[in-house]
C-alpha cells in the first residue's frame, strides 16, 4: 500500500508509525512542517530504514509567526497548498493527516478527492473548537463568528473523510455527530516513542552540561503556546525558590512571558532553555525529579498534551494541570503516575508540587507506574496493527473493529 503520513508538528510517535509501516512493506512518504519550531522526532532517514520510507519537510517562503493571527492564517493556507502539491505528486492510496490547521487540512482533503486517495483524519484535537474558544476569549463576538467559520470547515472535512481516528473515547461523540455515523470512527490512543525514550540516570551528560545534576528539578518540556498557562510555572518558581529549580525546555509564545517574569522577579531558579535535539531527550527528561504539563480550562477534552506520553516512557512522575475530563488527566489518575489538579486552581497546583517535592516515596511510586504503563501500552507493532485495520476499512475492506 502507498501511504502518505502527514503530521504537521513532526512529533516522535507519528514518525514511529511511519517507520513501522515501511518495515512492513508499505511505501511511506512522511511529510511535516519544517517551519514549526516544536519538538521533533527523527525526521531523517537512517541506514536502518527501508528504501520505501521518505521524509519531506515542507517549507514556506517566510518564517511562521503564531503570534499574528492574520499572518498565520495566510501562512496556513500556503502550507496546505504545499502539502496538497505533494499529494498530487505522490498519488498515494491512503493519506492520513493530523495536527493540522483547519484551512491547511481543507487543501489536503481536496487533493485527496482530486487524486482518488482515501483520506483518514487523525484527530489529535478538535482544532476548530480550540480556535473558537481562544478567539471568543480574545476578540469577543467577532472572534465567535470567525470560530464558527472554522468549525464549519472542520465539520465538512470530517464528512469528507473515509475514516476518522480519534485519540480518546471522549472525542467520539462529536466526531460521530459531525460525520453523521459511528461506523467510520476509530479510537486509537496516542503513545510514546518507547524505542527512543528510556529511563536514564539523573546525573547524566546533559544534566551536568547545564548544572542540573545536583538540584531538585521540576521540568516542563515542549511547546508553551496559547493553550498553556506559563504563569503557573512562574508561580511554581516563586514557591520553590531556594529549594528547587523550574526548568523549561521549550519554545512558543509563552516563553517571552517567562523571560519577563524571570527578570522582573529575580527568579534565578527559573531555568529557560530552548528545545533540544531529539537524541538528547531521554537525558533531558531524566534530569527532572517531577515532569510538568499544563492545559488551559478552555482546551477541555479537546486537546491532549502529547508530552505526557514521553514523560511516561522516561519513567518520571507527572504534575499535570488540566481539566478532569482530559485524557491525560484520566491516564495519570487511573495509573497512579502523578498528581492532577484543576488548571484554574493555582493554590492546588502549588500544593501538589510541594507534596511531590517533599514525598520521595510518592515520586518513586509514580515514576515506576508511569514506566510500567508505557511498557504495557506503547508497543509500536500493536499500534501499527490497529492503523492497518483502519486503512483496510478506508480502502473498502469493512472488517476493521470499533474502538481498537
Amino acid at each position: 500500500m502507498k501511504i502518505f503520513v502527514h503530521d504537521y508538528a513532526g512529533h516522535p510517535f507519528q514518525v514511529d508509525l511511519s517507520r513501522e509501516l515501511a518495515v512492513r512493506g508499505h511505501e511511506v512518504s512522511h511529510a511535516y512542517f519544517h517551519g514549526d519550531l516544536g519538538p521533533k522526532g527523527k525526521l531523517e532517514r537512517s541506514s536502518a530504514d527501508p528504501d520505501s520510507l521518505s521524509f519531506s519537510g515542507v517549507k514556506l517562503s517566510r518564517p511562521y509567526d503564531k503570534a499574528s493571527f492574520v499572518r498565520r492564517r495566510f501562512d496556513d493556507v500556503a502550507y496546505g497548498k504545499a502539502v496538497a502539491k505533494l499529494v498530487h505528486s505522490d498519488k498515494p492510496d491512503i493519506v492520513i493527516s493530523g495536527n493540522t490547521p483547519t484551512e491547511a487540512q481543507s487543501a489536503i482533503v481536496n487533493a485527496c478527492k482530486q487524486t482518488g486517495s482515501k483520506f483518514v483524519f487523525w484527530v489529535q484535537d478538535f482544532y476548530s473548537v480550540a480556535v473558537s474558544q481562544l478567539l471568543r476569549k480574545k476578540l469577543g463576538p467577532p472572534g465567535a463568528m470567525i470560530g464558527a467559520y472554522y468549525r464549519f470547515l472542520e465539520r465538512r472535512q470530517f464528512q469528507s473523510s473515509d475514516a476518522i481516528v480519534v485519540i480518546t473515547n471522549a472525542f467520539s461523540p462529536l466526531a460521530s455527530k459531525w460525520t453523521g455515523t459511528k461506523d467510520n470512527v476509530f479510537v486509537i490512543e496516542n503513545w510514546g516513542a518507547l524505542n527512543d525514550i528510556a529511563p536514564h540516570p539523573k546525573d547524566n551528560e546533559w544534566a551536568r552540561r547545564h548544572g542540573l545534576h545536583n538540584s531538585f528539578n521540576f521540568l516542563y518540556s515542549g511547546t508553551l503556546g496559547l493553550k498553556h498557562n506559563p504563569d503557573l510555572l512562574v508561580q511554581l518558581a516563586k514557591a520553590v525558590k531556594g529549594r528547587a529549580n523550574v526548568v523549561t525546555v521549550s519554545q512558543g509564545v509563552g516563553v517571552a512571558h517567562l523571560e519577563q517574569a524571570k527578570a522582573e522577579l529575580a527568579l534565578d531558579n527559573l531555568v529557560l532553555l530552548p528545545l533540544q535535539p531529539f537524541a538528547d531527550l531521554p537525558m533531558v527528561l531524566a534530569t527532572s525529579d517531577v515532569a510538568v504539563a499544563t492545559i488551559e480550562p478552555e482546551a477541555g477534552i479537546f486537546s491532549v498534551p502529547s508530552k505526557v506520553q514521553s514523560y511516561f516512557c522516561a519513567g518520571r512522575p507527572v504534575l499535570l494541570a488540566a481539566p478532569k475530563e482530559n485524557l491525560s488527566s484520566d491516564l495519570i489518575r487511573r495509573n497512579g503516575a502523578g498528581l492532577v489538579v484543576d488548571p484554574a486552581d493555582q493554590a492546588a497546583f502549588l500544593k501538589a508540587a510541594l507534596r511531590l517535592l517533599d514525598d520521595e516515596a510518592l515520586r518513586a511510586s509514580a515514576a515506576a507506574k508511569a514506566r510500567s504503563f508505557a511498557l504495557e501500552n506503547y508497543d509500536i507493532k500493536l499500534v501499527t496493527d490497529r492503523f492497518e485495520s483502519v486503512f483496510d476499512y478506508a480502502i473498502g475492506s469493512k472488517t476493521a473493529e470499533r474502538n481498537i
